[in-house]
């Protein structure tokens, strides 16, 4: 940390232990006392240190401390707090060390406590992990004491007010002008989709650019576990899912959304990601009229998504046998979009597999899979989806 940053944060934080303690202040608004506060204690420093100083101070009493900085920063995509250690950012796909840090981890949990107070959550030792979003979109995760060795670990995912759209995406290499127009006609055909991948490898994104070429007549039930699409559609209904309160009570989970869902007339169903037994619903609206589904879920390959969506299918706890959930995968899924982060941070689609019906079960056929710097199809369209598509197999 820059010593003069440091000194900074020292006299900041004595000052506004100073305006806390002072009973006989006046009443007024907190950037007014600040100031004040500030010309009275720091009058030698020149006007624009002051200036400084006020705003960390302010920073310290209503907002995030350091971390206000980096939301701040447009560059920034992911921003990580270990303790009171040197905070860490991603930009561009690389983890940078910054010199922003808590002084102490009072300061930490202060900035914790308002992230989560408002949304009517809490972190503490009897409940030490919690999920949040902030005001515009951002999800938070916080890990603490003792689950966390070093002190609170705190994990912002930037939101990003408007998604990358497709043609966004070919400029930046995620996609190819091909792969484009293949995603394009397979929306538009309302073929189901599951893009994979693993953490980090941007598969929101890409799920948020596959929705912009749903129709605008349509209507799109999204449903999230923490709200981060932005569907650029007129007709589009928004669900999130909410823990249980603090005495264990009123959890909605996205099972019972996706049920709820199949209820309110959606053209199209559109699941963040799954992770649990709603997979088995996600199945069933597929399979029972909803085609033109989207979601997510974490796997290494198009073969590792089918086996965890059968896995998760499991979970559901309702005695299907294996080859059932096997019979509803291949009657469900169409296509796999296979996301990765390369080694030097790209994001990029590396493989798109169609779901074929094999003999033990649904299998896939990587129709499109790009290696390095060059992509290309790999295999000829079924028959059948390219019939869907409407392109020669």
């Amino acid at each position: 940390m820059n010593p003069a940053t440091g000194h900074l944060d020292e006299l900041a934080d004595a000052l506004r232990e100073r305006l806390l303690a002072d009973a006989d202040a006046p009443d007024g608004p907190l950037p007014e006392r600040v100031r004040a506060l500030v010309d009275r204690e720091a009058g030698l420093l020149d006007e624009s240190t002051r200036a400084e100083l006020a705003d960390r101070i302010i920073r310290r009493s209503v907002g995030l401390g350091p971390l206000d900085a980096l939301l701040d920063d447009p560059e920034v995509d992911e921003i990580m707090v270990n303790g009171t250690a040197p905070i860490w950012v991603e930009r561009g796909g690389r983890l940078q060390r910054t010199d922003a840090a808590f002084a102490d981890e009072a300061q930490l949990r202060g900035a914790i406590e308002r992230i989560l107070a408002p949304l009517g959550r809490r972190a503490d030792e009897a409940e030490p992990i919690a999920d949040a979003r902030l005001p515009d979109g951002s999800r938070v995760n916080v890990v603490l004491p003792p689950l966390a060795v070093d002190g609170p670990l705190v994990t912002i995912r930037r939101f990003r007010p408007r998604g990358l759209d497709a043609d966004e995406l070919v400029r930046l290499g995620t996609w190819t002008p091909a792969l484009r127009d293949l995603l394009a006609r397979a929306v538009r055909a309302r073929l189901n989709i599951l893009v994979s991948g693993g953490t980090g490898s941007g598969k929101t994104t890409t799920l948020n650019a596959l929705s912009g070429f749903i129709a605008d007549d349509e209507r799109v039930a999204t449903i999230e576990d923490t709200a981060e699409l932005r569907l650029r559609q007129p007709h589009v209904v928004r669900l999130e899912a909410r823990p249980p309160n603090v005495e264990g009570r009123g959890e909605i989970t996205i099972r019972r959304l996706l049920r709820n869902a199949l209820r309110m007339r959606p053209d199209r169903i559109v699941v963040g990601e799954i992770r649990g037994p709603e997979a088995l619903e996600m199945l069933a609206a597929m399979t029972t009229g909803h085609d033109g589904s989207l979601s997510t879920v974490h796997a290494s390959s198009p073969a590792a998504a089918l086996r965890r969506v059968e896995t998760l299918a499991l979970m559901a706890d309702v005695d299907l046998p294996h080859h059932a959930v096997r019979e509803q995968i291949a009657d469900a899924l169409d296509l796999i979009v296979h996301q990765a982060r390369l080694a030097d941070g790209r994001r990029r689609v590396v493989a798109v597999a169609e779901v074929a019906r094999g003999s033990d079960g649904p299998t896939v056929r990587e129709i499109y899979t790009a290696r390095g710097d060059s992509s290309r199809p790999c295999a000829a369209l079924s028959d059948e989806l390219a019939e869907r598509l409407g392109v020669a197999a």
